[in-house]
């Protein structure tokens, strides 16, 4: 083979040349990685922009809440009808067990007495007068034997059924359950989210957002400072009617108290569960979820709004309030803000109901 198509020799790099050529190597590297951080880097946002991708989270949350509350109640009328249906199975087999045992019983003494043809009985008998009316009593008794007969598999076929719908219930539960899981991962998810973006906030300015323009729920926290959190009675609004009035009283008592997704109080509520929980102190009890409650009465137009009355934000149905005259309401706002007084026109009205 002719050296002119021998492969050139590769040389190793080594000394200078090596050092050289990894120095480039590694600051390739850097260059690559930094512009790939700059690419997927999180460009700093304005205190507004905070503001409006976190009230876009609390209201997907708030969402995913009232879903959450909706398919909770579910499940819990789910698991009570599951519960009573097997109670019902567990005392008709008790009962159903002592019907079999009184037949056993009968049977074994059957069994032990013989059952000899009648005629020869008649024949064999020293009182025939006698052994007539024994044999009308015995017929009478496998007459009752047949219908005990006939009880037992009566009950054996309605606790059959009870099991079959018990199994149905129990298959509703889960799917409620599923449902369940589903929603409070959407919730977390949007409430870990804008929690990240608050954080990255300085205090002063991540203390306003949340709070709603023409917010007042400082004074009126301030208002209700005594230890009794008794707000007094003059300073309410005038009620239509008593109950109402104490669900208005049951809303101001309740201001300062925390927001919980899922609660409703006595110590933390979300939007539904403080109405839900305000109408419950007055006697009247509410559907749980938003989009229920607003079917809890007659609609009311805007111009006609009296306080008690259920208002309600954004297409979806997915806010509630007890309106408390004057264009304003108590409500559960999210979690940067505890419950407050806050005007009605903070958020897209979407109806009113009267409840009581």
């Amino acid at each position: 083979m002719s050296a002119a198509h021998r492969k050139p020799r590769q040389r190793s790099l080594t000394g200078p040349t090596a050092r050289t050529a990894a120095t480039l190597a590694l600051a390739s590297a850097a260059t690559a990685t930094a512009l790939d951080g700059a690419a997927h880097a999180d460009p700093r946002l304005t205190p507004s922009q905070v503001k409006a991708k976190v009230d876009r989270l609390y209201q997907e949350a708030e969402k995913a809440t009232e879903k959450y509350n909706g398919a909770k109640e579910k499940a819990d009328k789910a698991e009570k009808k599951l519960g009573s249906l097997r109670d019902e199975a567990a005392r008709r087999t008790d009962r159903l067990n002592t019907q079999r045992e009184a037949l056993g019983s009968a049977a074994a003494a059957q069994y032990r007495t013989g059952a000899l043809d009648p005629a020869v009985q008649l024949v064999l008998s020293s009182d025939p007068a006698r052994y007539l009316d024994n044999a009308a009593l015995a017929d009478r008794l496998g007459t009752r034997q047949a219908s005990a007969v006939g009880r037992v598999q009566r009950e054996l076929r309605q606790i059959e059924q009870l099991r079959s719908e018990a199994d149905g219930r129990l298959a509703e539960l889960r799917k409620r359950q599923g449902e369940l899981k589903k929603q409070k991962k959407a919730v977390t998810g949007k409430l870990a989210e804008a929690k990240r973006l608050l954080d990255q906030l300085p205090a002063a300015e991540r203390a306003g957002v949340g709070a709603g323009a023409g917010d007042t729920g400082a004074a009126d926290r301030a208002s209700r400072s005594d230890s009794s959190r008794d707000m007094p009675s003059g300073a309410l609004p005038k009620a239509p009617d008593s109950r109402t009035a104490a669900a208005i009283a049951y809303a101001y008592n309740a201001l300062g108290s925390p927001y919980v997704w899922g609660a409703t109080g006595p110590n933390a509520f979300d939007c539904s569960g403080l109405t839900q929980a305000a109408y419950r102190s007055a006697g009247i009890s509410l559907p749980r979820t938003t989009y229920s409650q607003i079917n809890a009465g007659p609609r009311i137009p805007r111009s006609q709004l009296q306080p008690g009355d259920l208002v309600f934000f954004y297409s979806g149905i997915s806010h509630v309030g007890l309106y408390v005259g004057d264009g304003k309401m108590i409500h559960a706002p999210n979690p940067s803000a505890p419950v407050r007084i806050a005007p009605i026109d903070q958020m897209p009205f979407a109806g009113a109901t009267r409840v009581a």
